[in-house]
C-alpha cells in the first residue's frame, strides 16, 4: 500500500465533509466529488465550521493545512487520490456501482473505504476490481471531533488493506475499532438501533416524549457511557464481585417484558409526534445553532476526558503528543463584612496537573488561578446570568512567580487581595498556599477589563457588580501591597 498524501472524497455531505476537515487539519491534501447542485459550497461551509471546534478540542499545534479541490469527475478522484473514502448515501446498487466505477480507475494499491453505516463489503466489493482493498471505515458524526471509526472486512479483504487504513486513521487522531465478524449494522449502529427502536416504541405509545426520552439518557448512562461504555459500568455495578454479581442480581430482569426490540410501524402519527417532539426541543433554534452548541459541548466533554487519562480522552493526548512532535463561598450581600485578603476558593493538585518530573506544571498554576478568579466572580455577581446580559471581565495581563514546588494530592489554599479599582478596570493578586504547611508557593498579578461583549468594548460596570467590588476594594485598599507586586500595573485615578 503507497503512502497516504491525497485522500478522495466521494459524496460531500454531512459525513463526507466531516472526513474532509480532519484530513485537512492533520495536512493531508483532499480531492473531492459529488454531483449535488452546490455540493463544493456546502462542504467548504462545513469545513469551515469544524476548524474553530477541532482548535479548541486540542492544544497541540496543528501544522500546515492541507489543499483541497473539488472536481466534478469520478474518474480524476480515483486516479489522483492515494486513499479513497466514499460516503454516498447508503443504497447497496448505489454503493456497488460506485465503488465499482472508482475501482476501475485507481490504481491495484489504493484502498476504497466506504463510510456505510450497515451494508456488507463482501457485497460491495464482489464486483470491484481488485476486491482486496475495499474494506467499511465507518465514522461518526461530527467526524472532524469524534474520534471511532469501525474498520471492517469482507472476504475478499487483505490484512495488510486492514492493517494499512487503521494506521492511517490512527494518523489521524482517530479511534478504530476491528470489526472481527463480517455483521450488517457493525457494533455501533446496532447498539445505537436497539436504543432507537425502543424510543420510537415509548413514543409511539405515549409513554414519553421524544425531549423525555433524551433527557433519560443524557442526564444519567449517556455521561456513563463516555467513560466506560456498557459492559464496564454494569461491571461496577457488581460491587467488588464485579460482572458476575450484576448478572446474578440483575439477570432475571431480562426475562421482564421491559423493551420491544422489533420496530414499531411507522405511521404518519408517529412521524407528526417525532417531528412535532424535536421540532419543541430545537425551540426555534437553526441547524447551524445545534451545530455549534453540540461542537462546544463535544469540546468540553472531551478535554475533561483527556483531563482524566480516560476513554476519547487518551486518543486525544495520543494525537497532541504526535502532533507536539512533529512540529465556592456565598454572593456578597450590601452590608456584609469583608475579609481581608478574601479566602475564596481552595483545591487540591490533580493528578492531570503534574510534568514528568511529578511537580505542578507551569501552565496548571495559571489555570488554578484562573478558578481562584472565578470565585471571586462568583463572590461579586459575576455569573451565568450577568455574562449571558453581556457583560464580563477579560484579563488583559498576568505576571506570574513561582516560589514553591506543588505536588500531586497535596492541598492548595488561595487567598486574594484588591490592588486597585476604577468603573472599568480590577487589578487584583492572587496568592497560592500549601494546604497543610501554609508555605507561599505562587502568586499573579492582574489586570482585568470590564467589556460589553455585544458591544467587543470597554464599558463601565454598574449596580451589584460594581457594589461589591467597591466594598472588597474599600475593605483592602488599606492593606500593605504584596512583597512580589510589580511596578508596571495600576489603575489610576481609581475609586475610594
Amino acid at each position: 500500500m503507497r503512502d497516504i498524501k491525497t485522500v478522495g472524497i466521494v459524496g460531500t455531505g454531512v459525513i463526507g465533509a466531516g472526513w474532509a476537515a480532519r484530513f485537512l487539519a492533520r495536512g493531508v491534501d483532499i480531492i473531492a466529488t459529488d454531483p449535488s447542485p452546490g455540493a463544493e459550497a456546502a462542504m467548504r461551509e462545513t469545513i469551515e465550521l469544524a476548524f474553530p471546534a477541532m482548535q479548541k478540542l486540542s492544544l497541540a499545534p496543528f501544522g500546515e493545512r492541507g489543499t483541497f479541490s473539488f472536481t466534478t469527475s469520478l474518474e480524476e478522484v480515483a486516479m489522483t487520490a492515494d486513499f479513497i473514502q466514499e460516503n454516498v448515501p447508503d443504497n447497496e446498487a448505489l454503493k456497488c456501482k460506485v465503488m465499482g466505477q472508482i475501482a476501475e480507475h485507481a490504481p491495484a494499491d489504493v484502498i476504497l473505504a466506504s463510510s456505510s453505516s450497515g451494508l456488507l463489503p463482501s457485497v460491495i466489493q464482489a464486483a470491484c476490481r481488485h476486491p482486496e482493498r475495499l474494506l467499511i471505515g465507518h465514522p461518526f458524526n461530527p467526524v472532524y471531533l469524534l474520534p471511532l471509526v469501525e474498520v471492517m472486512g469482507g472476504d475478499k479483504t487483505s490484512e495488510d488493506a486492514i492493517a494499512h487504513a487503521t494506521a492511517f486513521y490512527d494518523s489521524m487522531g482517530m479511534q478504530p475499532l476491528r470489526v472481527r465478524s463480517e455483521i450488517e449494522g457493525y457494533i455501533s449502529d446496532r447498539l445505537q438501533e436497539a436504543l432507537w427502536r425502543e424510543a420510537l416504541h415509548m413514543v409511539a405509545e405515549g409513554v414519553a416524549t421524544t425531549g423525555e426520552i433524551d433527557d433519560a439518557v443524557i442526564y444519567g448512562p449517556g455521561l456513563r457511557w463516555a467513560i466506560m461504555g456498557t459492559c464496564l459500568t454494569f461491571h461496577l455495578a457488581g460491587g467488588e464481585q464485579g460482572m458476575r454479581h450484576m448478572l446474578e442480581h440483575f439477570g432475571p430482569a431480562l426475562e421482564l417484558p421491559w423493551t420491544k426490540l422489533k420496530a414499531p410501524e411507522l405511521t404518519e402519527e408517529l412521524i407528526d409526534r417525532m417531528v412535532e417532539g424535536t421540532q419543541a426541543q430545537a425551540d426555534g433554534r437553526s441547524i447551524r445553532d445545534l451545530e455549534r452548541l453540540r461542537n462546544d459541548c463535544l469540546v468540553g466533554i472531551m478535554q475533561v476526558l483527556k483531563q482524566n487519562q480516560t476513554s476519547a480522552g487518551t486518543t486525544i493526548a495520543r494525537d497532541e503528543a504526535r502532533r507536539y512532535t512533529a512540529r465556592g463561598h456565598a454572593r456578597w450581600q450590601a452590608g456584609d463584612a469583608v475579609a481581608a485578603p478574601l479566602k475564596l476558593y481552595e483545591c487540591t493538585v490533580a493528578p492531570e496537573w503534574v510534568d514528568y518530573n511529578g511537580h505542578m506544571s507551569e501552565s496548571c498554576f495559571l489555570q488554578a488561578f484562573g478558578d481562584a478568579s472565578d470565585a471571586l466572580f462568583r463572590y461579586v455577581g459575576i455569573d451565568e446570568d450577568y455574562r449571558a446580559a453581556g457583560h464580563s471581565l477579560f484579563t488583559v495581563e498576568t505576571h506570574l512567580n513561582y516560589l514553591a514546588e506543588a505536588r500531586v494530592g497535596e492541598p492548595l489554599t488561595f487567598t486574594t487581595q484588591l490592588l486597585g479599582l476604577d468603573a472599568k478596570r480590577v487589578h487584583l493578586f492572587h496568592s497560592m498556599h500549601h494546604g497543610t504547611t501554609g508555605d507561599l508557593l505562587c502568586t499573579t498579578e492582574q489586570m482585568l477589563l470590564h467589556v460589553d461583549t455585544g458591544a467587543e468594548r470597554t464599558a463601565p460596570m454598574t449596580g451589584p457588580v460594581f457594589d461589591a467590588l467597591s466594598a472588597v476594594w474599600a475593605a483592602h485598599a488599606a492593606l500593605p501591597a504584596p512583597e512580589q507586586k510589580g511596578r508596571v500595573m495600576d489603575v489610576p485615578g481609581q475609586v475610594s
